[in-house]
């Protein structure tokens, strides 16, 4: 740091506050051409009123350049249309496999045979609510971000919304106000701009008359005014929001690992119904109708539709828990996201710390008594019309003394200081050490040193009295600022460590300036940092760079992106916090982004996760409600991909063999809703602290395709049995074989459902005790066509059960060992 005065951030809320119609306007909100400066000259103005160049463009010339399309308008979509949310909530392939078999039971069979259709419904509506939702937050937030802008035309000034701006336009600045596009200064009195939401740097820049200013900074010191020279798409923050908000979904993991599955089962679907209805069809003369049922009733249950059903209620229940925590999450995979993050790059200004700075310490150098000294900056502040953040902040809380002012000189960042006489009191300077002391003073080096820590160092100095040349200084005092870091960062940061999510700082200001916040954060090789100006811009040197440290400074938007996708060519999944345009490209291709509410429209736009709040104290629930939803649906997939697998296999023996499917459409809706559906509602929605792991598809299918095959193999010869009983009617083998069925998938949940705790446990017993009230109730047992009346098959497949689920909990056991030794490698 090169311990600039003046050169501090705006606060978030002056920033806002400034943004309201005529904020930072004086008196009838004129731009006036000289303001009080100390008698400084405002560049660009001549003494006496605006010259001819400064009247701005006449009614005529606006007219024209409006009808010629040179107007600063600019598509902005928050998100998907409704159109798009709800085309790609409805038409998806899951949809379209279960609409086509809806369609078939509707036409050729018994209404009741079409329950399995609701899940359609169900899903979809989920998926377009959750989104809507966000979309309607997002669209709130933009429009609370616009500000009416101070334009001159025909010499007088008007104000109006950005949009009606047009090329070639004088726009007028005073401070807090934003430069809503870019331009070149055409008159300056002091005017410092803050490009941090454009270039991640905080520090103000100077700006004189023809000097260029960008859309998306806003201004902190002075006044001025400039000529648009790029309006619309071409100012630069509309081509990086325009870049940034192509809409792009979060990559699931486990969404990619059902539509996988979706995929095989699809394919298999063909030639299993083509054998199927076959099969029913040559099987005692059953009609084409019945044909059509049975077949149904065999592929249903081939589709894990219970899956993508419950995965998105539990994203979508997630969601709703962080939205009220203050957490906007835009798209319900996003959910999952959280999970799987491992490293986490951090923007340093907005997120760990907070706008401003605070005093540290006043180190007295000449004996003077430190609180003497902080009169003496209390006072210089009040004598300011308009003190900058520095001076605030160097100020503290010390009430200003009842001085009278003999003379100020304001703040400059041409000249780095600021001076004020007080008469009996004395004069005094307070500015940048390396410009207020004389060369040779002892005191610089001290200051340079204190500088390298990462603080921000003021001299303050008396003289025999102020003018534009300093003679005669005696330093006093250093007075040593920090950045206010936010209270909550570093139990934050604790929390993620570990977690084993690594941490890295990305920023725009000075290397070492960044380095000493994270070192007081506690995060790992901060005294290390890097300044991204030495770094090659992409490839493994790059990767390699980001992998032996974790703090960065001078970082441009392009090098962020290059960051994220560095990072991802390792492997990692990468989330990345920011609130800036400079932020969006990183934002957008990070496999998560997260935006702050009252950040930039860009971030806020291309981000999966927006902290509403501002609190980066959210990030640890985020996460750990990301890895609870995604540790639950695992469990609960085991339980419908061995579903899956049993349907597979009864389809294929019942094709093969020619005899009537076993199951009515009724009877698998029955033993799927009670062994997989509604327990695995609850189970998706417990509490699970489980890190998220990859390999979820060979995972699950390691227990679900052998499981799945007991099941099948054990139902099929209940059912085989029965029919070989020449007692027995086709609907009393039916019951068998979903009596048979039932018992072997409620014994998998059992083993599933551990570690018992009160409710699980009686969660299991209550689907248990749920058939038997369907069999015992008269107009449920004929509601589902459950026919209980042969003994015999009845006492089979309950035998068959108990020897199945002896299988069952070897398997699973084989399978946690497994699991186990894997994590051990």
């Amino acid at each position: 740091m090169d311990g600039r005065a003046g050169e501090g951030e705006q606060t978030r809320a002056e920033h806002t506050a400034a943004e309201q119609p005529g904020a930072g306007q004086a008196g009838s909100g004129q731009a006036q051409p000289e303001r009080a400066t100390g008698g400084r000259r405002v560049e660009g103005v001549q003494a006496g009123g605006w010259p001819a160049a400064q009247a701005g463009l006449s009614g005529q010339e606006v007219a024209a350049r409006i009808a010629a399309g040179q107007v600063n308008v600019a598509r902005r979509d928050s998100s998907r249309s409704l159109a798009e949310i709800i085309r790609a909530n409805l038409f998806t392939r899951f949809n379209a496999i279960i609409g086509v078999l809806l369609v078939l039971v509707l036409v050729f069979g018994d209404p009741r045979d079409a329950l399995f259709g609701l899940v359609i419904v169900f899903n979809s509506a989920i998926g377009v609510i959750q989104e809507l939702r966000a979309k309607q937050t997002l669209d709130r937030l933009a429009v609370l971000g616009v500000a009416p802008v101070r334009a001159r035309r025909d010499g007088a000034e008007q104000s109006m919304p950005p949009d009606r701006i047009v090329l070639g336009e004088l726009i007028l600045l005073s401070t807090g106000e934003k430069i809503p596009v870019d331009g070149t200064v055409t008159a300056s009195g002091g005017l410092e701009v803050d490009e941090s939401l454009l270039t991640g740097e905080s520090d103000p820049v100077h700006k004189a008359a023809g000097d260029p200013v960008m859309s998306g900074s806003f201004v902190v010191a002075g006044d001025g005014s400039f000529t648009a020279t790029k309006v619309g798409p071409d100012s630069y923050a509309n081509k990086l929001v325009a870049e940034a908000s192509r809409f792009s979904l979060v990559h699931s993991e486990l969404m990619s690992g059902i539509n996988r599955i979706l995929t095989f089962v699809t394919w298999l679907i063909v030639p299993v119904g083509v054998l199927l209805v076959i099969s029913q069809l040559s099987s005692r003369g059953e009609s084409f109708a019945d044909a059509v049922v049975g077949s149904v009733a065999g592929i249903v249950p081939m589709i894990p539709e219970g899956l993508v059903l419950m995965t998105s209620i539990a994203f979508a229940v997630g969601v709703v828990r962080l939205g009220r925590r203050n957490c906007l999450v835009q798209e319900l995979p996003a959910v999952e996201g959280l999970a799987r993050v491992d490293v986490l790059c951090l923007d340093k200004t907005g997120t760990l710390t907070e706008p401003g700075m605070d005093l540290r310490e006043v180190r007295s150098l000449n004996g003077q008594p430190p609180g003497r000294l902080q009169q003496v900056l209390a006072a210089m502040a009040a004598a300011e019309d308009r003190p900058n953040p520095t001076l605030t902040a160097a100020a503290g809380t010390t009430q200003p003394p009842q001085w009278t002012v003999d003379g100020k000189i304001p703040f400059s960042s041409a000249r780095k200081w600021s001076a004020a006489s007080f008469g009996a009191e004395g004069s005094w300077v307070l500015g940048a050490p390396d410009v207020v002391l004389p060369p040779g003073d002892p005191s610089r080096s001290q200051a340079e040193e204190l500088g390298s820590t990462g603080l921000r160092v003021l001299a303050l100095a008396q003289v025999p009295a102020i003018s534009e040349t300093l003679t005669g200084v005696r330093a006093e005092a250093l007075i040593l600022l920090q950045q206010r870091v936010r209270p909550d960062a570093a139990e934050t940061l604790r929390y993620f460590e570990q977690q084993e999510v690594a941490v890295k700082v990305i920023s725009g200001d000075n290397a070492v300036s960044v380095g000493a916040v994270a070192a007081s954060l506690g995060i790992p090789g901060a005294l290390s940092p890097v300044d991204a100006r030495e770094l090659p811009p992409e490839g493994q040197e790059l990767a390699d760079a980001l992998a032996t440290h974790s703090v960065f400074g001078r970082v441009t938007p392009q090098q962020k992106r290059s960051f994220v996708h560095a990072l991802q060519s390792r492997g990692h999944t990468v989330a990345m916090t920011g609130d800036g345009v400079n932020d969006a490209l990183a934002l957008k291709d990070a496999d998560l982004g997260v935006a702050m509410g009252s950040g930039s429209a860009a971030t806020r736009a291309v981000a999966k996760v927006v902290l509403l709040d501002d609190k980066f104290s959210s990030m640890p629930r985020v996460l750990a409600e990301g890895r609870r939803v995604l540790g639950n649906i695992e469990r609960v997939a085991n339980l419908f991909l061995v579903k899956t697998m049993y349907s597979v296999v009864l389809a294929v023996l019942v094709g093969v063999m020619h005899i009537p499917f076993p199951f009515l459409p009724r009877h698998v809706t029955l033993v799927g809703a009670l062994t997989i559906g509604i327990p695995g509602f609850f189970l998706a929605l417990a509490p699970n602290a489980e890190r998220a792991r990859p390999g979820f598809v060979p995972r699950v299918l390691r227990f679900a395709i052998p499981a799945g095959l007991i099941c099948a193999v054990a139902t099929f010869l209940a059912y085989w049995l029965a029919r070989a009983n020449a007692n027995s009617i086709l609907a009393e083998d039916r019951t068998t074989a979903a009596m048979t069925l039932f018992l072997v998938a409620l014994w998998a949940l059992a083993l599933v459902a551990r570690p018992y705790t009160f409710w699980r446990a009686g969660l299991v017993a209550a689907m248990g005790l749920a058939f038997v009230l369907v069999a015992l109730i008269p107009w449920t047992r004929d509601f589902f066509a459950l026919d209980f009346g042969s003994l015999p098959n009845n006492l089979i497949g309950a035998g068959l059960a108990l020897g199945a689920a002896v299988a069952l909990t070897v398997l699973l056991h084989l399978d946690h060992w497994l699991s186990r030794r894997e994590t051990s490698l």
